[in-house]
C-alpha cells in the first residue's frame, strides 16, 4: 500500500522538538512516539495536507514552515515518501492535543530513549533548527 505523508516537526526556544505518542491501537507505528501529521489526499499538495493534519491534530495553523528533507520509507505493508517541515513554537498555549494517547517536547538527544522507527530516528538527524 503506497501512502505519502505530511509531517511537521515544531520546535520551541529550548531546541525541544513536539512529538505525539501514538495509541497503541494505531494502524501505523502503534505505542510508537512519531512526528505529527498524516496521509496526502489523492487531491492535495503535500503543504495541504501537512495545514489539514496539524490543524485537525494539535489546533495549530501552520504558518512559517521549511522542508527539511523527503524521505521515502517502507515499513509494515507500506511504503511512500514522508515530507517533514519544521516551524518555530513561540506559543503553546493554543496547542492540544486532539490526537493520540500523549504528547512531548523533547530534546533530539532525549529522543534517544523513546520508542520511534528507525525512519523517524533518521530524520531528527536532518532536524536543525534556527
Amino acid at each position: 500500500m503506497r501512502r505519502d505523508v505530511a509531517l511537521l516537526i515544531l520546535y520551541d526556544a529550548d531546541k525541544k522538538i513536539l512529538l505525539q505518542h501514538r495509541t497503541k491501537n494505531a494502524s501505523f507505528a502503534p505505542d510508537h512516539w512519531a512526528f505529527f501529521g498524516g496521509g496526502i489526499e489523492e487531491e492535495e499538495t503535500p503543504e495541504e495536507a501537512l495545514k489539514r493534519e496539524i490543524l485537525e491534530e494539535l489546533c495549530h495553523t501552520v504558518k512559517t514552515h521549511d522542508l527539511i528533507v523527503v524521505q521515502p520509507y517502507a515499513m509494515s505493508g507500506r511504503e511512500g515518501t514522508k515530507y517533514v517541515y519544521t516551524e518555530y513554537c513561540s506559543d503553546k498555549t493554543h496547542l492540544k492535543l486532539c490526537e493520540g494517547q500523549n504528547w512531548g517536547w523533547f530534546t533530539p538527544k532525549e529522543t534517544q530513549k523513546l520508542k520511534m522507527t528507525e525512519t523517524d530516528r533518521k530524520i531528527i538527524e536532518f532536524l536543525k533548527p534556527q
